[in-house]
């Protein structure tokens, strides 16, 4: 199989019917990737086989189980190049999604990408989590918070947590030291309104990398102290 095909057929193993239009959308993505990355450090990868297994469809596999539906509103915090929130909508049609990220160079980078594959329902937005949090706009608005590899899971959901609605899920993808996470995160959990659902393991084709899914449901409201003031959740993350 070529590349696109890996991609089409990694895409459809999760449930989601994949277009030549969706395919050329990721190669335009992935093509303004690699000559953004020359100028600033999105992605330590960036050979075409290994940015469609290890981002896109990487990215696409938060569906599994079915936590996120077609349709949903997404937050997608700490961003980065766009993962796993971009490649999301681009399969999700009728989602709605917003990129968060602190710096303003990878928003100007995703919103290039989003005018040249034509995607709307992308809200791009500079900011940090801990301002937007506490925003009457985007606190508590959305059915899903999703975050890859931003910071440890209790820093994580202090970032995360404020902004699902009570009923939504925080949907986390995370690498093979979720288990000792999990374990740091019970006070957290407790604190901000979340319950454990449970911890999908995610293999990707052509690749041994061990990446799992940790999902949890937001029973309570977020009490209103969180997200505490920039800096404070890195510095003394709630264990």
């Amino acid at each position: 199989m070529n590349n696109a095909e890996i991609l089409k057929s990694g895409i459809e193993e999760l449930g989601i019917s994949c277009k030549d239009d969706t395919i050329e959308k990721f190669r335009i993505y992935r093509e303004i990737l690699v000559d953004w990355n020359q100028k600033m450090n999105l992605t330590g990868i960036e050979d075409e086989k290994e940015v469609y297994i290890k981002h896109f469809l990487d990215s696409v596999a938060a569906v599994k189980n079915g936590y996120i539906k077609d349709g949903m509103s997404i937050i997608d915090v700490g961003t980065g190049a766009g993962f796993p929130g971009l490649p999301l909508r681009i399969c999700l049609e009728n989602t709605k999604v917003t990129l968060l990220d602190s710096l303003n160079k990878r928003i100007n980078f995703l919103d290039e990408v989003c005018k040249n594959i034509k995607v709307d329902n992308v809200e791009l937005i500079h900011g940090r989590a801990e301002d937007f949090g506490k925003d009457e706009n985007y606190r508590e608005q959305y059915d899903i918070a999703t975050a890859r590899a931003v910071a440890g899971l209790p820093i994580l959901m202090e970032f995360c947590v404020p902004f699902i609605k009570v009923g939504g899920y925080f949907v986390c993808l995370k690498g093979p030291n979720a288990d000792t996470e999990l374990e740091e995160s019970k006070k957290a959990m407790e604190v901000l309104g979340l319950e454990f659902v449970e911890k999908i393991d995610v293999k990707l084709p052509d690749t041994d990398l061990n990446h799992n899914i940790v999902v949890f449901k937001k029973v309570n409201s977020t009490p209103a102290k969180y997200p505490r003031k920039a800096g404070k959740p890195v510095k003394s993350p709630i264990k």
